[in-house]
This record gives structure tokens, sequence and C-alpha cells, in this order.
């Protein structure tokens, strides 16, 4: 038996690699001071995994902006645009600089470049970058260099020889991507031929085990695209390598017989996210492939019950023996990186937690226990995970009554769409195509500094109301100096959408280092939902009335939704997601009641996380869907008809959930949609969307400063789906990791663009 793991968190446990890519981006590091830093970086990933256990390290998981765009350039598939063809210097086309320009948006002449476009990976909340494919870029003479790969292989024989090499699998890769007008399984052919001299270079290089990654195998494949999977693994010549074909995130038991008479030498089975039925998987394999299970769960924070974990493993040791890997579900990224660092959460907290160093650990013990057949250790280790279920911190029968008592009238709003837009216009009075934000304004160092101090009490709650209302009271000024016409009060008092309302609950505990990736340097730290939630108090009030009181423009309260709240946070496994989120729903109701008894005509309830907290098998999508948005609703539901609701999504494929998006029955939807150039709206041409829209018209996680032509092309192509009386113009989303400058002359710019276009109407 060995154990091994898919992957480890790329940011450190304090965020390294994030404070190192913004140096390098400042221009603070040199690109070889950046490269010094990101080998450490690797070296103590790998040690922290050997240290606690894991036999088979391994390499190539790791990427200093994302997984998939490494493998974008791994295969040589740059889009050309960031590529200066006219000059071959270092400067220019170097790979990191490339590489950093197709995620972040410049071309290497230093001029505005749309950056390709960013989406969630699977069902998670890390964003990949979308690959771009066509049969021209395909056949160009660019070429696939695994020396990068390869050289990280000899940096982890440093800490052993027991080394696999990561990959993104053609068919997965292929999937993700984005072919324009051209079909994209008519391009497999020719990614084959780079996939396979990739596979050559490695074979060569003496590489044992290739782990290869296909989770797009957890979706329902139709018949075309079973049969490319099976088309390239009869095609692909793997020469001396072993192949560990891996999957995650969902079953695959509906695609074993398209998997069990290819050239693998294992496969990986997610034994977590969905049931599986692994005695039948292996059964029907050949009887020489190596089985790993993924046994801990790759993206909770709850110490695994390793006592049932072994009882479900030790009849399939003794069939297996050797032949049984045991891993993580899926890739650790997803969790934070080293409890050990948690000083302030108390002792019986901390005792029902792993992180991905403790989840390593685990798999040490419970190999351990299986080889040595004593489980004391693993009995005395999971005895606070069943203690957790019973625990009187974790359970609040008003909430559960609360909820009990739900019927169908507290999920609808009492006016139609058309009543309130009547009523919302008489009251507030915008122009067409009215301009706003999506919520956040810039978060300075100064901010942040302030935050710190009050929490660290080296500063009274007077004086650190003083500084954010100075704060609000200058952002809602530039707001009005720009033009907007519907302001927001900028979020200088919050560190992050989830974590600041999370604070604000019972049932919801926080860390200190839990950082996530979501994308590029962009890290979050997810909330912990472990009871029943309920608000302790007024959340967003006080800054709310402050903000309205400084301006006669109308100022939107600003709230998260309860979907979100639940995708962006660890959840707790002993109650439904449609409970927890109903909970949380409730708790947003009590605010938006709030908010409107104190004057605020105006709620944004940010939703962006609907989409990726959906099933990986479409089959499954429709009873997620019904209570997702049946939570949404819930939340809103007792808003007036003069009172406009508004919501945000952003980086979601809306063919997908359109009818979904439409029960949402928001008044105003905003929309990530200035990466696809408007193409997203394409969903709605086969079903209108009633109610008003505001599709980004600028990409705020590029420091591109876009021009007013191409906003007002933008908000032209948005009118050919949607009529001009229902848009809105605002940015793709919030401007929190902005900085002052370019935000300003982003907004002046998206301010004449509506302008223009109203002029042009009159």
């Amino acid at each position: 038996m060995q154990i091994h793991n898919l992957g480890f968190p790329r940011i450190g446990a304090k965020r390294e690699l994030k404070f190192s890519l913004e140096k390098y981006w400042r221009g603070e590091l040199t690109q070889t001071e950046f490269l010094t830093e990101c080998k450490e970086r690797r070296q103590q990933n790998w040690k922290i995994q050997f240290d606690a256990g894991i036999e088979c390290l391994p390499v190539g998981d790791f990427a200093h902006y994302d997984h998939v765009l490494n493998t974008t350039l791994l295969l040589g598939l740059a889009p050309t645009r960031f590529i200066n063809t006219h000059d071959d210097s270092v400067e220019q086309n170097n790979a990191v600089d490339l590489e950093f320009r197709i995620g972040r948006g410049q071309a290497p002449t230093g001029c505005q470049c749309a950056a390709s476009d960013m989406t969630k990976w699977f069902n998670t909340n890390y964003h990949y970058i979308v690959p771009e494919l066509s049969a021209d870029l395909l056949a160009s003479n660019s070429v696939t260099n695994s020396d990068n790969l390869l050289n990280q292989l000899n940096e982890a024989q440093a800490i052993t020889d027991n080394r696999k090499v990561v990959l993104l699998g053609p068919i997965t890769y292929l999937h993700l991507s984005v072919t324009g007008d051209e079909r994209k399984l008519a391009l497999l052919p020719a990614l084959l031929t780079r996939y396979q001299a990739l596979l050559t270079q490695l074979s060569d290089a003496g590489v044992n085990w290739l782990q290869l990654d296909e989770p797009v195998l957890g979706l329902e494949l139709d018949s075309a695209w079973q049969q490319a999977f099976t088309q390239a693994y009869q095609q692909l010549e793997k020469g001396n390598l072993k192949v560990l074909l891996t999957s995650y995130f969902a079953s695959i038991d509906h695609h074993i017989e398209l998997i069990k008479d290819l050239a693998f030498d294992g496969l990986h089975i997610d034994t977590v996210a969905e049931h599986t039925d692994v005695q039948s998987i292996i059964a029907t394999l050949p009887d020489h492939w190596i089985i790993s299970l993924g046994v801990i769960n790759g993206r909770n924070i709850w110490k695994t019950d390793l006592v049932s974990v072994y009882h479900k493993v030790q009849p399939l040791y003794r069939q297996l023996g050797e032949r049984l890997w045991l891993a993580p579900s899926c890739s650790l990224l997803h969790s934070p990186v080293d409890l050990a660092q948690e000083s302030k959460l108390d002792e019986e907290f901390t005792s029902w937690l792993a992180f991905a160093k403790q989840k390593c650990q685990e798999l040490s013990l419970l190999k351990a226990a299986l080889v040595d057949e004593k489980t004391e250790q693993i009995i005395l280790y999971s005895s606070p995970a069943l203690a957790r279920c019973v625990s009187t911190r974790i359970h609040n029968d008003k909430v559960k009554q609360r909820v009990s008592r739900l019927t169908l009238s507290d999920f609808t709003r009492k006016e139609s769409f058309d009543a309130r837009k009547v009523a919302q216009q008489k009251s507030l009075k915008l122009p067409l195509l009215p301009t706003t934000t999506i919520g956040s304004f810039p978060q300075t160092g100064d901010i942040r500094q302030v935050r710190a101090k009050w929490r660290r009490h080296e500063m009274t709650d007077q004086e650190y109301t003083r500084l954010i209302q100075a704060e609000i009271r200058q952002t809602i000024k530039r707001q009005e100096a720009i033009g907007l016409d519907v302001l927001v009060h900028g979020e200088a008092e919050r560190n992050d959408m989830v974590e600041y309302f999370g604070e604000l609950l019972d049932g919801v505990a926080f860390t200190q280092f839990a950082w996530v990736q979501s994308y590029g340097s962009r890290c979050v730290k997810p909330p912990i939902i472990f009871g029943d939630i309920s608000r302790k108090k007024p959340m967003t009030i006080e800054w709310a009335n402050f903000a309205q009181s400084l301006t006669d423009k109308p100022v939107k309260g600003m709230l998260t939704g309860p979907v979100t709240i639940l995708c962006w946070s660890f959840v707790r496994d002993d109650l439904s997601r449609e409970q927890v989120a109903n909970q949380i729903a409730l708790a947003i109701s009590d605010e938006v009641v709030d908010l409107i008894d104190n004057g605020i005509a105006i709620i944004q309830i940010d939703e962006p996380a609907i989409r990726e907290g959906m099933p990986v098998k479409q089959s499954q999508w429709q009873s997620y869907l019904d209570w997702a948005t049946a939570a949404f609703c819930l939340s809103a539901a007792k808003a007036p008809a003069a009172t406009q609701i508004h919501s945000h999504m952003c980086y979601s494929e809306f063919n997908d959930i359109l009818p979904a998006i439409i029960s949402l029955d928001a008044d105003v939807l905003t929309i990530e949609t200035s990466r696809s150039n408007m193409s997203l709206l394409d969903a709605f041409d086969s079903q209108a969307y009633p109610n008003d829209l505001g599709p980004g018209v600028y990409d705020i996680h590029s420091p591109n400063v876009p021009e007013v032509a191409w906003m007002v092309g933008l908000i032209e192509k948005a009118q050919k789906h949607i009529p001009l009386e229902h848009l809105w113009v605002n940015p793709d989303c919030g401007l929190k990791t902005r900085a002052w400058t370019e935000t300003k002359l982003a907004l002046e710019n998206m301010v004449i663009a509506a302008k223009t276009l109203r002029n042009r109407i009159r």
C-alpha cells in the first residue's frame, strides 16, 4: 500500500506566494528573485507532505497563477495576441510574463489587451484561465516544452525519489476550452499531437508515474465525448510511463465501461463527493491496475472519522494489498495549509478540524492502522469528530423551529416585476442606462491597517468608526464627482464579502490563517459554518445609514446572499445544504427588513456562487437549483414593491441555469460579461430576460483602463439582447482589488460611455 497526494496548496501557510506575485507585479522583485521564492515554496510544500507521511509526492501541481494556464503554456498554446511576433527579446516573450499577460490582460508592448476568460473550476470557488483554442493555433509552430516540469521533478528529488508528475488530461482540457465557431471535438486530433509530444518527453526523461487528471469523467458525457475519450487514449502512446487516471468531484461509476479496456495502469476514485460502488469498479477493472481511493475530504476542514473509513477500506486492503493506494479525494488546493497556526480557536473546536497538512497525517495514521492491524490511534484520533455531532454548540432550537414553519408565501414577493418597476421608477427617478458599481471600492493599505489595529484592540470603537466614516465620506464624494447614478458606501469596513457577514452570525467560526486560493494572487479565508445560524445583531445598518445621509442619490445596501455564504464557507456535514441555506436566508431577510425600515431604497443581495454550487452531474442540477433559488427568494421576499432588489453573479455559464436566474426575480441583475465580449448574453436570445440587467462593461480583474469606445461598443452589443430600458451600466465585479487611480479613470470612462449612448438616443 502507498499513500500519495493529488496536489497541495500553492499559496503557502501565510500566503507567501500571493505576496511574491504582487511584489513582482509591482517591480519590487526581479524575475530571478521571484522564481527563487517560488522554488522555495515548492520545496516547503513537498517537505510538509513528506514529513506528514505522504510517500509519493506530486510534481506539477504548483502554479504561479493557475494550473490550467500552466497546461496551456506547457502545450505551447498561448493565444497569439499575447505574443510579440515582431520582437523575440526575452523582455517581451519570456514565459513568466507571458503567463501573467494571459491571466491579467496586457499585450507584449504594454498596451491594453483583453485577458483570457476566467471561470470556476467545476463546482469549486477556484477560478481557472479558460484555454482559447483554434485550428490555426494548434497548427502553429509553437511546441510543447516539458523542461520546467522536469526541472521541478529534479527539485523534488531532494526530498524523495518517489515522485509522480501531475498533468491535466486532454479531454478535460478540451472540454474546458473555448473555440469560437469551431467545433471542439474537431480540434482533438491536433491537440493529441501536442499531448503525445509531451508524453514522449516525459517518458524519455525517465518519469515513472504520471497522474493524468480527467475530472470531466464525473460529468454525464454524451456519446461524442465518450468516443473522444476512447479515441484519445487509444491513440496516445505512453512509452515507459505508468499512468494513473485520476478523477474527482463526483463518482465515475457511469463511465467505468469506457475506461476499463484502455491502457492505463491505475485509477483514482473520489469516494467522498458521491457514493461510489468501489467493489463493483474493482471487479470490472484489469487485475493489475493500481486502485487509488480518495478517502479523505480534500475540500472541507472537518477531521476525518478514520475508524469509519478504516472499516470500509480494510476489506479492500485485504483484497488488493500493494495494489491499493490511499489519497485525499481531490487536490488539497481547496484546503488551508496547516491547522497548527490557529492559536485563537478553542481546544474543543480545534479538535474537530484538519487542514491540508493534517489530512496528509490522517492518511499516514490510516495506513498504519491497516498495515499493523492496530486501531488504537485512529480511535483516539477520531473521537472528537464523533463528539462534534452531539455538541450543544451546534444546535439552536429556535432556528430549527423557524425553518420548519416556512410556507410557500415566505419565498415570494407580493408584486410582479412590472408593478415593482413602475413603483421603483416613481421613487428613484433613474435615467436611461443607469450607472452603478458592484459594491466594493479599493481597499488601500491604510484601510486594512485601520481594520487590523481595531481587531488588535489598538484603537477604540469610536476611533475606528470615525476613520471608516471618513473613508465612506470620501468614497461618496468620489462617486458623485464621477457622476454615477446609484452609489455604494464602498465596504471599507469589510475584509471579505462572506467573512464579514459570517462574523456577525451565530453558528459560524473564523480562523487566522485558513487561506485558500481563489485565482492568481487572490486568496479568501472561508468561514466555518459549524452550527445553526442566526443573526446576532444588525450587520450593515450603521454604515448604510451614514452613507445615505451624505447624498441625495440612492445608496445601495450591500448584502451577500445565502447560497454564496454557503458555497464560500466550509460547511457542516451533519445537516443538508438546503437546510443551512434556509437558515442563512432568514438571517439575511432580517437584515433586508431593517434596511427597508431605515429608508434604504435599493438593496443588493449578491449571489456570485449560484452556478458553482451546482452538482457536477447535470441530472442533479434541478434539485439543487430549486432549493438554491428558493433560498435567495426567501432572503428578499419581504421587500415591498418600491424597494429595488439587485443581485450580482460573476463567471457563470448562464445557458445552463437561465430559468433559475429568472426565477430569482431580482429587479436588477448585474453579471460578468466583458471578458467574453458580451457573448454570455447569447443565452438570453433563446429565453428573454424579463427584468433589468447590468452586463459588465469592463474587467476589474485586469489593471487596464478601458476606453470609452470599447465600453460603448459593449453596451451596443448588449442592446441587441436586452431592451435598452432594461439595461444598466456597471463594471464586471467589485473594485476591492484595484487602485484608486485606475478605478477613477475607468469609472469616468464608463459614465461617459453611458451618457454618449443616452445622447444618441435623444
